[in-house]
């Protein structure tokens, strides 16, 4: 392996070991949530997928649902108004929020068929580039794959 190749490994497997040593990492990765998601990372991805691209709509939600309580509160809009347009826009952001899962476990799917891909071709090629290493981390088992 080139000398780049190893360094960044090393610089990552730093990063990881700074992430996991983190108490409030530790915290979450006790749970049974946590230990589930663990052992399941495609769906591990898909969550943190969806909750990233969902925290915009959801925020503009709430903004939209403040701004009209605060008006309709200084009596613009008429007590008829004010539930049919929350109405609309807890509609739209169902509408939204199903896109977005829907597009995250796409992505998901998608990224878990590459990786999969990519590592039988290697292993196809050359058993060496994806041999398992083993390393124990604080109570711990992590598989690095290095290449």
């Amino acid at each position: 392996m080139s000398k780049k190749v190893i360094q960044l490994q090393e610089r990552w497997t730093t990063l990881l070991n700074r992430l996991h040593d983190d108490p409030k990492v530790t915290q979450v990765m006790e749970t049974r949530l946590g230990q589930y998601l663990s052992s399941h990372p495609v769906l591990a991805l898909t969550v943190m997928v969806f909750g990233v691209m969902a925290a915009l709509p959801v925020g503009l939600f709430l903004v939209f649902a403040l701004v009209t309580i605060i008006m309709s509160a200084l009596g613009f809009i008429f007590f008829e108004g004010r539930l049919f347009l929350l109405f609309v826009g807890g509609l739209t952001l169902l509408c939204v929020l199903s896109g977005l899962a829907f597009f995250a476990v796409m992505v998901s799917v998608i990224f878990n068929v590459f990786y999969i891909t990519i590592f039988n071709i290697l292993n196809y090629y050359d058993p060496r580039l994806t041999k398992v290493m083993y390393c124990r981390l604080s109570s711990s088992y992590f598989i690095i794959y290095s290449m």
